[in-house]
C-alpha cells in the first residue's frame, strides 16, 4: 500500500517526536541479514529497552530535521539504513549488542551514533562498546571507594595496633627478666 504525502509526513513528524526524545541513536547497514537474524537484533536490543526498525532515508532525513538533529555526514544516508533507538542512560549496552552482533554477522555494521547529542563514526562506537557498561563501572567506583576507606581505616589503626605490640613485647621482656632476677 502506498502512503499518501500526507501520510509520509505524519510518519517523519511522529518519527522526529521520537527522535528528540530518544537518549542514543545508531545507524546501522543491515543489507544481507535474513529476517530471523534481524529479529534476533531486535529481541536483544528491546530487553535493553531499545528498538531497531528499518526506515526510508528520505523519511530519516526529514525526522532527523524535525528533531533538530543536525550535522550528521553526508554518506550517512546512503543505501538502506537500519536504526536503533535505545533509551535509557546506558548507551554502551546497546553498542555492545551491535559491536556483537557485527561480529557474528559481517555484514552487519554500524555507520554512525548520535550519544549524548553528539555524533560518533563508526570507529568512535566501536571504542565505546568496548568500555563497561553503567551498573559494571558504577560497581567499580564503589568498589574503589571501600579500598580506599579500608585504607584509610587500617593506617589509622596502625598507631594504636603497634604501641599495643610494644607494650606486648615490654610484658613479654619483662617477665623473661623477674625469673633471672629472683635466681640471683
Amino acid at each position: 500500500m502506498k502512503l499518501s504525502k500526507d501520510q509520509k509526513k505524519e510518519k517523519a513528524k511522529d518519527l522526529a517526536g521520537t527522535l528528540s526524545k530518544a537518549e542514543h541513536l545508531f545507524f546501522t547497514e543491515y543489507q544481507g541479514l535474513k529476517f530471523v537474524e534481524m529479529d534476533e537484533l531486535r529481541s536483544k536490543l528491546k530487553t535493553l529497552g531499545g528498538r531497531y526498525s528499518v526506515i526510508k532515508n528520505s523519511q530519516l532525513r526529514h525526522a532527523l530535521k524535525g528533531a533538530g538533529i543536525d550535522g550528521a555526514d553526508a554518506g550517512l544516508l546512503k543505501g538502506p539504513i537500519g536504526l536503533v533507538v535505545s533509551g535509557g542512560d546506558d548507551p554502551v549496552s546497546a553498542a555492545k549488542v551491535l559491536a556483537a552482533f557485527a561480529k557474528q554477522f559481517p555484514v552487519f555494521k554500524v555507520k554512525a551514533g548520535f550519544v549524548g547529542k553528539k555524533w560518533m563514526t563508526t570507529a568512535e562506537c566501536k571504542t565505546l562498546s568496548t568500555l563497561g557498561t553503567r551498573p559494571e563501572l558504577l560497581a567499580k567506583f564503589v568498589g574503589l571507594l571501600y579500598a580506599a576507606g579500608a585504607q584509610s581505616a587500617s593506617v589509622l589503626q596502625a598507631p594504636i595496633r603497634d604501641f599495643v605490640l610494644a607494650l606486648a613485647a615490654l610484658e613479654d621482656k619483662k617477665k623473661k627478666e623477674t625469673p633471672a632476677a629472683a635466681a640471683a
